[in-house]
């Protein structure tokens, strides 16, 4: 009689085979999650193509909000812009990050998060999707003009047009102005997407020096939103109040009422099976 022996080390190893189904559901569920990422931002673009382009209610909106700023003495936007515009290469590199960071980093924030602490992704997802579905519906029915669109103020992006790919007269790509709306600073997403990458780094990582760098992200981006004529002082902080407003919602209501709407579901069941009977 021969006996075969086999190692516990190829007993227990998993063959290619068994391996791939298991992989499966994961990179589908990937290519969802890319999906709702891709959704959300053509969503965003698409919906403020959708908001009154009347640059003269827009901009009387913004000088309501100037004048507020002025009574509440933090009108610095003409300031910070005039000091900006004198220093090009901060000006250049403020532009990159008003153009790029808002996406690039929201977006590699939300596959980290999915990717290592899934448990949590759906909750943070309906936060951030929250607060711009929100913003996105104010966009559409109050236009406001930034800064940079009304006399006295400068525009650093026109300025560093040349250096990078946005248009000296618009924040998206040179020929496409037509697919954004530059009547949409009210509130500021990109300071909104900002405390939610905030948010999350500051609930996922333990260390330190990464919370640091996480609180110093929206800070960041708020003064280059200023500084670079885009926003607001108060597009900002109503941009940071509404991501703030909806965190809380996620967090702390929407729990409940999904707790309340399974106890209904729960107790119809019980009756119509008591009914039954």
């Amino acid at each position: 009689m021969t006996v075969h022996l086999t190692s516990p080390t190829t007993a227990a190893r998993p063959t290619a085979s068994a391996v791939a189904p298991r992989r499966l559901p994961v990179l589908a569920a990937g290519v969802v999650e890319l999906g709702l990422i891709a959704a959300l931002y053509v969503g965003y673009s698409a919906g403020r193509t959708l908001a009154d382009n009347d640059l003269g209610l827009a901009t009387g909106h913004a000088l309501r909000i100037a004048r507020l700023e002025q009574l509440t003495h933090v009108h610095i936007e003409a300031s910070w812009v005039s000091w900006l515009s004198e220093h090009l290469v901060l000006a250049v590199a403020a532009s990159y990050w008003y153009s790029v960071a808002h996406y690039a980093v929201t977006g590699a924030v939300m596959l980290l998060l999915w990717w290592r602490r899934r448990a949590v992704y759906v909750r943070e997802r309906r936060t951030l999707v929250l607060a711009s579905v929100v913003a996105l519906a104010v966009y559409i029915t109050i236009p406001v003009a930034p800064p940079r669109l009304l006399a006295g103020y400068g525009d650093v992006l026109a300025l560093t047009a040349p250096w990078g790919w946005w248009s000296s007269h618009a924040s998206a790509p040179a020929g496409l102005g037509y697919l954004t709306n530059e009547l949409a600073a009210m509130p500021s997403l990109h300071v909104g997407w900002a405390v939610w990458v905030a948010l999350v780094v500051w609930r996922a990582v333990p260390r330190a020096w990464v919370r640091v760098l996480a609180v110093a992200y929206p800070l960041t981006t708020s003064m280059v939103v200023i500084a670079t004529g885009n926003h607001w002082v108060l597009d900002v902080l109503a941009g940071a109040g509404l991501m703030l407003l909806a965190d809380l919602v996620v967090m702390r209501l929407a729990p409940r009422v999904q707790a309340a709407l399974l106890a209904r579901i729960g107790s119809h069941r019980e009756s119509s099976a008591s009914i039954n009977r």
